[in-house]
């Protein structure tokens, strides 16, 4: 069968969940409704079900005043059951696959359940509404005429009491259905390799011939392999290498420090990206317009939505809501419960409406990533954004960064220490220094008020880390590759002072 022939074939299919996504625009708070009450029902029987007498919940009311918020620490006892062999626990059908994720806050592995239902009606279904969104905006795309590079973790599947741990990428490409091992690239083998200097080798290999119409992967990841994929060819930029290149779909870490970088190696302003918000735990919200930063929240996933105003988070005043009662521009907290069945889980992100019909969000950083040590509420978002400033300003890249407090001692005021890798050092610090300070204070009015005539905050400080730092550390903590990522913020000054220790230090 011809590719153009599959090409349409394969549009056409796709575009048929459109009418899906309409009727959850549509009626998103039902759906919700809906969507909670039959996760409810569906799961009385369970031994949290039979706990907490699911049987009797008929209402968003019941259901939040009986079942408490948790946390992965919380959860953990009945998600080991499971690992053990023990069913129905917390889900109705049986449960065999963990994604493991160590996350940046906690050495310590978690073990997030994905059940079958969650593979196919939220990760493998977020996957082809992403292509049915894109394809819809872009009538004349010609994305099935070649193949998707994609970029996961590094780790492979392993087996413990009948159950199967690994990164979630790897779950997924153990059970990808065909159709989508045909359409993508590198192959399974390659794409589970556990050592990622050497599967960044044969990645290269593997795919340099084939003819690439779009990639997928984390930014700062993906950016390390396509700038190797050009070292290695020798080309200029990736359109001279794959021609047909139409579309990067990206997720995991905020696009704004990067953009730039990647603009230099896609020089074309008609090439789009697209970002996606998903984890472990589920696939959220998906851009759903061309050229925008805004994701919709996929509300049709088997995972119901509630939220926590971070003005409340933690606090004796914390309070939860409902899709139907968030405000546009506040930072909440995301609670969800799942078709794999977390219950009220705090997943420790972030994230803000920028509209309420239909409902779109923007991801703003973690409940532990954050810094308000004095008052100032800074947000990776705000950073993110204040980096990517500065660089426009000055005309400087920015490989990574963190950023922890100076704590005030005596009479001496505090500041904001920062760790920043620069692909060149900027030729003027102090001018990048001040451009990045007055940015933040431009994004963040707290901030601004603490370092008012330097009221409580003196200017920031900037440590220009050696190249590969951030890689070292990684590294040095077998953290390469996959979703892996640098904690952006932090109030405690560990990260910061661990880079410090590794400054002058080459890991081999």
């Amino acid at each position: 069968m011809p590719l153009t022939i599959i090409n349409s074939f394969a549009s056409w299919v796709l575009k048929q969940r459109i009418h899906q996504i309409e009727l959850f625009l549509k009626y998103p708070n039902e759906v919700q409704e809906e969507l909670l009450m039959n996760l409810i029902q569906s799961s009385k029987n369970t031994a949290l079900g039979k706990e907490y007498d699911y049987a009797s919940i008929h209402s968003y009311a019941a259901f939040s005043e009986r079942i408490p918020i948790s946390t992965y620490e919380e959860l953990q006892p009945l998600i080991e059951r499971t690992r053990k062999g023990e069913q129905n626990v917390f889900w109705e059908t049986p449960i065999k696959w963990f994604a493991k994720s160590s996350g940046t806050t906690n050495a310590k592995s978690k073990f997030i359940p994905v059940s079958n239902e969650a593979l196919e009606d939220c990760h493998y279904k977020g996957s082809k509404d992403l292509l049915c969104l894109y394809l819809n905006n872009n009538e004349d795309s010609e994305l099935f005429l070649g193949k998707s590079l994609r970029l996961g973790g590094s780790s492979q599947i392993y087996e413990d009491n009948n159950t199967f741990f690994g990164d979630l990428s790897a779950i997924l490409i153990e059970n990808m259905p065909i159709w989508a091992e045909f359409s993508s690239t590198p192959s399974n083998k390659i794409s589970l390799m556990s050592e990622w200097e050497t599967k960044i080798a044969a990645i290269i290999n593997e795919t340099k011939n084939e003819n690439v119409t779009s990639f997928a992967g984390v930014p700062s990841w993906m950016l390390v392999l396509m700038n190797k994929m050009l070292e290695e060819t020798g080309k200029g930029n990736l359109f001279e290498l794959w021609p047909n290149l139409e579309v990067y779909f990206h997720g995991g870490v905020n696009f704004e420090p990067y953009r730039d970088q990647y603009k230099k190696i896609l020089p074309k302003k008609e090439f789009k990206y697209y970002e996606i918000y998903n984890a472990s735990e589920g696939f959220f919200a998906i851009q759903d317009l061309n050229y925008s930063s805004d994701l919709l929240l996929m509300l049709d996933y088997g995972i119901f939505y509630e939220f926590i105003p971070m003005d409340t988070f933690g606090t004796p005043d914390q309070k939860t809501i409902r899709l139907a009662d968030v405000e546009l521009f506040k930072n909440y907290a995301l609670v969800i419960t799942t078709n794999s069945g977390l219950w009220r889980y705090l997943i420790g992100d972030t994230v803000r409406f920028t509209s309420l019909n239909p409902y779109r969000i923007r991801v703003t950083g973690r409940t532990k990533h954050h810094i308000n040590v004095f008052g100032e509420e800074l947000m990776v978002e705000n950073t993110d954004q204040a980096i990517a400033k500065a660089c426009k300003m000055t005309q400087t890249e920015v490989v990574d960064y963190t950023v922890a407090p100076i704590f005030m001692e005596g009479k001496e005021k505090g500041a904001h220490e920062w760790m920043i890798e620069f692909k060149d050092n900027p030729a003027d610090l102090s001018q990048f220094q001040k451009a990045l300070d007055e940015s933040i204070q431009s994004l963040n009015s707290d901030y601004e008020a603490k370092r008012y005539n330097n009221m409580t905050l003196n200017p920031l400080v900037i440590n220009v880390a050696r190249k590969n730092l951030f890689y070292d550390w990684l590294k040095d903590k077998d953290k390469l590759g996959g979703q892996h990522k640098i904690p952006r913020l932090s109030n405690q000054r560990d990260y910061l002072e661990q880079l410090k220790s590794m400054q002058f230090e080459i890991i081999q």
